[in-house]
């Protein structure tokens, strides 16, 4: 901002359209009846735009590219405005849901409010030095039912890194697009809130504005009672999900031990001394390797083979490891992207112990 500020004049017009019936608002149904499965693991991109901002789909088309990437569910996130919330019902089917966000997109980054109720607009005009502005519109978020999404936290372009307060945040963005440096980044520095003591569950999103770029790459797969608003969102806060590169990615992590099991995002309450047996079983992921980690690092690594399918374990105790999770990466890269040993799957942590 400029100290000595700035003159300047504003000329606005208003003139009234043709003539005709009055815009009636017609927002996406609740159901898809054709994905529902009771409770199941649901795949679905949050982070996603339309002409109603800057991208290049229609409405239309990105229903189109959703379900041919074999989603159950999408968020619409076009930036600052909430004008597409009222107009899904035209584009819906009964093979994907359709759920409302928006993009909010501040010079101090962006933060995704997803799961809102259509027609809900978030302000955008403050910045990361304006601590108490950002707690009212993410209280906003929360009253109406919505989640927070920390988008980008590294993204490069002017404005999109991410400077507000984590703690606000129910998720973290570490995967957006195609994988990059920058997504290594927010990775690293997600392991290192977890490690901290501060779990924020990780999502993945394409972040596809335009037709060139890949709808569900990535996505986050999330095990909910049903594919509901509310409860989609309940999995997505819990951690009880994982990110993949695409819907032929496979990924089942458990880790067992004292008679009981836990799944991804829960707790296996074991004693100190209990082995814990940690599984991924994987499909789908042909020359990648797979890497259980704790908050002391990469604890065991394997390779998997052309087949693309394997069965990894490792044994550890609670004594040792407070959490554990696992990566998917190939080491040659990955779609639309030079980077080496890029992410394929990721998930949330499965904690060990009794717990705090």
């Amino acid at each position: 901002m400029a100290p000595q500020g700035l003159n300047y004049r504003v000329d606005i017009t208003l003139t009234f359209g043709p003539d005709g019936p009055a815009f009636v608002p017609h927002p996406a149904p609740q159901t898809a009846p054709a994905r529902e499965r009771g409770r199941a693991w649901y795949r679905g991109d949050s982070h996603l735009h339309t002409v109603h901002s800057d991208g290049r789909r229609t409405p239309e088309q990105l229903v189109a590219d959703a379900r041919a990437a074999g989603l159950d569910f999408i968020v619409s996130t076009d930036h600052n405005t909430s004008s597409s919330q009222l107009i899904w019902g035209d584009h819906a089917v009964d093979d994907l849901l359709i759920l409302n966000g928006e993009e909010v997109t501040t010079r101090s980054g962006h933060w995704p409010a997803i799961g809102l109720p259509a027609g809900t607009w978030i302000d955008w005009r403050y910045r990361a030095a304006d601590p108490r502005d950002f707690r009212r519109f993410t209280d906003q978020v929360h009253r109406a039912g919505g989640l927070v999404t920390a988008a980008h936290p590294f993204a490069n372009c002017f404005g999109c890194t991410y400077e507000f307060a984590y703690e606000l945040a129910d998720l973290v963005e570490v995967w957006n697009g195609p994988w990059t440096q920058d997504d290594e980044a927010s990775v690293i520095h997600w392991d290192g809130l977890l490690r901290g003591g501060r779990f924020i569950p990780a999502i993945g999103d394409s972040d596809a504005h335009n037709p060139d770029q890949r709808v569900a790459l990535p996505h986050t797969v999330v095990l909910a009672d049903r594919l509901r608003r509310q409860e989609l969102l309940a999995g997505l806060k819990a951690g009880r999900s994982w990110l993949a590169e695409s819907a032929s990615v496979q990924l089942d992590f458990t880790a067992s031990g004292g008679g009981a099991s836990a799944g991804i995002g829960e707790r296996l309450a074991a004693g100190t001394g209990t082995p814990v047996t940690v599984k991924a079983v994987v499909a789908g992921v042909p020359g990648t390797t797979v890497t259980f980690l704790d908050q002391l690092g990469p604890e065991h690594t394997e390779p998997i083979g052309d087949s693309g399918a394997a069965t990894v374990t490792w044994t550890t105790y609670p004594r040792y490891s407070r959490w554990v999770r696992v990566e998917v990466r190939r080491p040659s890269g990955g779609p639309n992207t030079t980077v080496p040993n890029a992410m394929v799957a990721m998930s949330n942590p499965i904690f060990l112990g009794a717990g705090d």
